[in-house]
């Protein structure tokens, strides 16, 4: 693990009145401390990831308390829940046939800051977890970058309590991410081409992508996003402060595998484009308009079924069902089996398998498309 230097150091010398006093009221976030922020996020998110395992056993980096932090009796009570209902999860997943038998969570602090009596962090986490080979045909691992903001309170006792943790990330949830249910909203006539949502039911026969008619490399689509899942690719921007950088990686792979720029105006959804000085298209980077474009250009169909999906096949997920989509991800590896894994950004995700996708979300709408 690494500290990141960005910590904030407050002064505790003051003239006049109690220094221990002072203090207190004024409470100091040095390096140590920083560690042991870093430490309990650590300690939280193994034991969360741990839930998800075969034998619900995972590396712990660290107690989850020293004698700097610890948790709060209400985070206490939350993880708890947490890990109870990632177990569910777990029993869900195996059901779909997918179960996790190893994994290593790490964290680092991006950045702390101090504002009285209270701290707020922000931390990577890098999770890695292990398929186990139930059929054979799984990928080695799964992984993803998330991104947390932490709260701690400082106590009378000069300790610092986590008082709360949230995700900061666009996208569907983490796999080792508690459910957070979306209220659902009603849909609205759009008039623009409308996608068909696919089943999400597993078929009696699976089937194969035919080979590609328009002069696409499926292959070099999904090299492109299995290369630049977590390391993003420079010659782009990115999008994660300004809604998600999901679509706009999608398009970036598809380009990269053959689609051609469909020039005009950027805020016409009938066209496609990047330029470095111009910047992008509404459609290169808006999940709802490139679902529209890929289906007026013909460039796309639907698939009746999310299991149908090949190498370089878009999946675009409604989690609210009110009619617009929320995330689009990319097929980068299909086992003998006929299970998808899907690769994207926002929260940086690889070869992450359409069953999970699922068992997070049972009640979303997913929209398949053949590229």
């Amino acid at each position: 693990m690494a500290v990141a230097a960005s910590a904030v150091l407050l002064p505790t010398a003051f003239a006049g009145g109690d220094p221990e006093a002072e203090a207190a009221a004024k409470p100091t976030v040095d390096g140590a401390t920083t560690a042991s922020f870093e430490k309990l996020a650590d300690a939280v998110l193994t034991q969360r990831t741990a839930a998800l395992l075969d034998n619900g056993q995972a590396r712990r980096s660290t107690p989850m308390t020293d004698r700097r932090a610890g948790l709060s009796a209400g985070v206490a009570r939350s993880e708890k829940e947490a890990v109870s209902s990632l177990r569910s999860r777990k029993d869900r997943l195996a059901a779909l046939g997918e179960v996790y038998t190893a994994a290593t969570t790490d964290v680092r602090v991006d950045k702390t800051r101090v504002k009285d009596r209270r701290a707020t962090v922000r931390v990577t986490e890098t999770t890695t977890l292990t398929y186990k080979r139930i059929r054979g045909d799984e990928p080695a691992t799964t992984g993803f970058q998330a991104h947390h903001e932490l709260s701690f309170a400082f106590t009378p006792r000069g300790t610092w309590e986590l008082t709360g943790m949230r995700s900061t990330d666009e996208g569907p949830v983490a796999i080792n991410e508690p459910f957070a249910a979306r209220t659902a909203a009603a849909a609205a006539d759009t008039g623009v081409p409308s996608a068909t949502p696919a089943s999400t039911r597993r078929p009696s026969q699976q089937t194969q992508k035919p080979p590609g008619t328009a002069g696409y490399d499926y292959q070099a689509m999904a090299a492109y996003a299995e290369k630049y899942w977590s390391n993003y690719n420079p010659a782009y921007p990115a999008y994660n402060s300004a809604g998600g950088d999901c679509t706009n990686f999608i398009s970036q792979a598809l380009k990269a595998g053959g689609w051609k720029h469909d020039p005009g105006l950027y805020s016409d959804y009938t066209n496609w484009w990047y330029d470095p000085t111009l910047g992008a298209s509404v459609s290169f980077v808006g999940a709802n308009e490139w679902s529209w474009f890929a289906l007026h250009s013909k460039r796309t169909t639907n698939l009746g079924n999310v299991y149908d999906m090949g190498i370089g096949d878009v999946l675009q997920v409604d989690f609210d069902r009110d009619g617009s989509k929320d995330h689009t991800m990319m097929t980068t590896y299909r086992s003998r089996y006929g299970t998808p894994y899907l690769t994207y950004h926002s929260t940086d995700t690889y070869r992450k398998s359409v069953a999970s996708l699922i068992a997070s979300y049972p009640n979303a709408l997913y929209y398949a498309y053949r590229t």
